[in-house]
């Protein structure tokens, strides 16, 4: 045998025994139980180290593949992330193995909730509440998507029982307010005007929801003063500046409208509101490249605003992209079907791309869903209705 054969076989066997070594040393070491697994992914989540929490609930299912818990904090952890079809997914199949624990579906509701889909989160919210009708969080959750769906009636059932634990919050107020209001409880409606005035005492929060009712009552003058005085008394209070854009961008005073919502973009990044109209103040200035890019913005923020897709489709019908134009407002309709707006931009787009018949019938539909809507509230340049963003934020679990 030659020389360099022995030496091969000879390494050959080396590693093979190192193998064999290696696979009894392992065997030899016992593997985490699935309760050791659980309590250090859970200590992982709740130090923030996700990376760490996910790999230890993945080994979880590696070894119990109907491990509920394992699916409902991989959904937490998506959801931290924001990878919301991957939360939802995770979510689901907890919840199938487990459909008796709220706390899942109270995340379910969750994931719609941030995602601004308030009619899907009534479902799980409500649930929620049924078999825990103390919790606080799913209750004021569930008013909220109430409020935003224009269920009136139904949100002041829901919020008036949080009285004594939330009548401290001028958000929680104005809302019980307003929905009193609509739904024709002027005794109720008097006592969260009351108790917000108190309350509110000269506060930038107090101004900032006062220019918002303004603005919603189209009384833009006594809105921009409210909001210049919440401004004032704390510049960076949130949605302050974006609710200043919204001030300008009625007044068509387009210059000071992107300002108010570049700078509440510098102290709220996330929020897809403010993209989405500063696209529309670069619409009306003609500044399509620009008004594309903040569209886009919104919509890696949230896929679900249709007012994005649908300044997308003006943008590339200005541009004479009409297949693309198509594309963005097939997508603005599919999410906000009985928009009137829609229907006749994309009766336009259909003509301009020679489908006659089809544009002939999206823009009667168009002109039908004109006629038949009800009053709405104020709304925009855009034909949307006035963002509340503000009034989103989520109480305390």
């Amino acid at each position: 045998m030659a020389q360099n054969e022995r030496r091969a076989l000879k390494y050959a066997s080396l590693v093979a025994a190192l193998v064999l070594v290696g696979a009894l040393g392992a065997s030899a070491f016992q593997q985490p139980s699935v309760a050791e697994l659980f309590a250090t992914g859970e200590a992982a989540l709740r130090a923030g180290n996700l990376d760490q929490a996910e790999a230890a609930f993945q080994h979880v299912l590696e070894q119990d593949s109907n491990s509920a818990g394992a699916y409902a904090n991989l959904g937490v952890i998506a959801m931290r992330r924001q990878r919301w079809t991957q939360a939802l997914d995770l979510l689901n199949k907890g919840e199938r193995l487990a459909p008796n624990v709220a706390g899942i579906r109270l995340n379910i509701g969750l994931v719609y909730y941030r995602q601004n889909e308030f009619q899907l989160a009534i479902t799980p919210f409500e649930s929620v509440v049924r078999e825990q009708p103390s919790s606080l969080q799913a209750r004021y959750l569930l008013g909220l998507c109430y409020f935003f769906t224009d269920r009136y009636a139904d949100t002041v059932r829901v919020l008036a029982d949080l009285w004594p634990q939330e009548s401290n919050d001028l958000n929680y107020l104005y809302v019980l307010g307003n929905a009193a209001d609509k739904a024709g409880d002027t005794e109720l409606q008097d006592r969260a005007l009351s108790r917000f005035v108190e309350l509110g005492q000269n506060t930038a929060e107090y101004h900032l929801l006062m220019g918002k009712a303004f603005l919603n009552r189209q009384e833009n003058d006594k809105a921009l003063a409210e909001l210049d005085q919440a401004a004032q008394s704390d510049p960076n209070l949130p949605f302050v500046h974006f609710n200043l854009g919204l001030a300008y961008l009625v007044r068509l005073d387009f210059d000071h409208a992107r300002e108010e919502f570049e700078k509440d973009i510098a102290l709220e990044p996330d929020v897809a509101f403010n993209y989405d109209r500063l696209g529309l103040v670069y619409i009306y200035q003609q500044q399509d490249n620009k008004a594309e890019e903040n569209f886009r913005q919104a919509l890696r923020r949230d896929s679900h605003l249709s007012s994005s897709y649908f300044g997308l489709a003006r943008v590339y019908q200005r541009e004479k992209r009409f297949d693309q134009a198509l594309t963005a407002i097939n997508s603005a309709a599919e999410i906000d079907p009985n928009n009137p707006s829609y229907h006749n931009l994309k009766g336009q787009i259909l003509l301009r791309l020679g489908r006659t018949q089809d544009g002939q019938a999206e823009l009667a539909a168009a002109t039908r869903l004109l006629n038949a809507s009800r009053a709405r509230r104020q709304t925009e340049l855009s034909g949307e209705a006035l963002p509340q963003p503000e009034l989103a934020a989520e109480p305390k679990p």
